[in-house]
């Protein structure tokens, strides 16, 4: 029983970790603060201003909605969930260097993120793994 209770205790602090992150990317850069790096990649996309103006504020949306599946979904879903992060932070890596590649050398960058965020991702699939040994 008290493994039990560590292994939720893990997982919470794995989902609300990465709720945080997902929630904090589509509210402050994308919805609040309208950073000019968020804009700056919707520029390849040659759009009117209000119109990406308008795009943005719906991907930092679908962000936080994204981070709250972490702290809603049950454990069938919650698989689904961080296989679904993997591939959304690999993809968005690809993108990233395909477009602003030199965003990967800055101190802040999308690497050490994206890394991270699939870490966070990976350590729970195999804990929700063992969870249901």
């Amino acid at each position: 029983m008290q493994i039990e209770k560590k292994i939720k205790n893990i997982l919470l602090t794995l989902h609300l970790g990465l709720a945080i992150l997902w929630i904090y990317q589509g509210l402050v850069p994308k919805i609040i603060a309208k950073s000019v790096d968020e804009q700056r990649f919707w520029a390849i996309f040659s759009l009117p201003e209000q119109i990406m103006f308008f795009l943005i504020n719906i991907v930092g949306l679908a962000e936080i909605l994204f981070g709250l599946c972490f702290l809603l979904f049950k454990n069938k879903l919650l698989i689904s969930l961080h296989y679904l992060n993997l591939f959304a932070m690999l993809g968005l890596s690809i993108f990233v260097v395909i477009v602003h590649p030199l965003y990967f050398t800055a101190a802040f960058n999308p690497f050490v993120m994206n890394v991270a965020m699939a870490t966070l991702s990976l350590v729970a699939i195999q804990v929700l793994k063992i969870q249901k040994i």
